[in-house]
């Protein structure tokens, strides 16, 4: 949520959240006549968001999807004006399930705990909507307030948590912004018996030329983990990872600049094409626990997954 949007959201619809659209007379021009600026609402959306044609926007209008801040439903012949917020609902024409659930482990005043399967993503963005832990926990639960303090990846099983009360949320989200929050991830990478271990790796990771990427680069480090093995079955180990920092795939990025990439890793070493899901072959990386001393209660609290890493893969 932008700064400048005001706190008066829509509730959701079946679970899923309104995105908000600034009104701006940066975005005015009419599309039909270059030399006009917009006459209607229709006109500012269809140009603002060129990726949505004009026509899904009318549909959506003409639905009553399309809402001013006090609720009021904006239709097709709704005037513009350069001024204020309008709220929407996405949709996706065609959204494919995903067979695997979240478990709820805990669940009290201010937070939903949940341990988090393979594929399952957490908040709704590109493809997913619908299929994602959090409209599925907003239905379950009837909370339209609830909001993920953090994130892991799709890929990625194991904690996120949410925060159902507003009055609270910006206490736990200091707990992560701040570094309190300490996270005990493993993974089934390849074993090598010539790297010396524990170890801490750290590197500048910024984003690739592939927008799904990351890589490191010369430069100051902005990413820190500590890596140590607990186990070796062949040429195979469980390994601890505990990141410092937070950067995107960081975790992935690490292992496979070791030459130890995750078993079962999509995008490092080698991009898999987009679209070939194979659910029998899920990234063995787990968000195994959690532990931060409650910002409420000021009680120390452990969190711990209850899911297992698989030593082995099925193509």
């Amino acid at each position: 949520m932008k700064r400048s949007e005001p706190n008066n959201r829509p509730p959701s619809r079946d679970g899923v959240g309104a995105s908000c659209v600034a009104l701006s007379s940066m975005h005015a021009q009419n599309p039909v006549n270059p030399d006009d600026t917009c006459v209607l609402l229709l006109d500012f959306l269809a140009q603002r968001m060129p990726h949505i044609p004009r026509e899904v926007w009318h549909q959506r209008m003409a639905r009553g999807d399309v809402v001013d801040g006090q609720g009021q439903v904006l239709r097709p012949n709704h005037p513009f004006t350069p001024a204020g917020h309008v709220y929407y609902f996405r949709e996706l024409a065609t959204e494919a399930p995903i067979p695997f659930e979240a478990q709820i482990l805990l669940e009290d005043a201010h937070l939903v705990v949940v341990d988090k399967p393979h594929f399952l993503p957490v908040m709704p963005s590109g493809k997913y909507l619908q299929e994602t832990v959090l409209v599925r926990l907003k239905r379950q639960l009837k909370l339209d307030a609830l909001v993920p303090i953090h994130r892991i990846d799709r890929d990625t099983a194991g904690l996120v948590i949410f925060s159902k009360q507003p009055q609270s949320r910006s206490l736990y989200a200091a707990l992560f912004r701040e570094r309190q929050v300490h996270k005990i991830y493993q993974a089934i990478a390849p074993w090598r018996a010539d790297l010396e271990l524990p170890k801490t790796l750290h590197s500048r990771i910024v984003p690739a030329e592939h927008f799904m990427l990351q890589q490191e680069v010369a430069g100051t480090p902005n990413a820190l983990t500590h890596l140590e093995a607990l186990e070796v079955r062949g040429n195979l180990a469980r390994y601890q990872l505990i990141p410092v920092t937070g950067k995107r795939h960081q975790l992935r990025v690490h292992m496979a600049s070791l030459g130890l990439p995750i078993l079962g890793d999509g995008l490092y070493p080698t991009l898999t094409p987009e679209g070939q899901i194979d659910y029998a072959q899920p990234l063995q990386l787990l968000a195994q626990c959690l532990s931060f001393t409650d910002p409420v209660t000021h009680e120390p609290r452990r969190l711990t997954s209850r899911r297992q890493l698989a030593w082995t893969v099925h193509g």
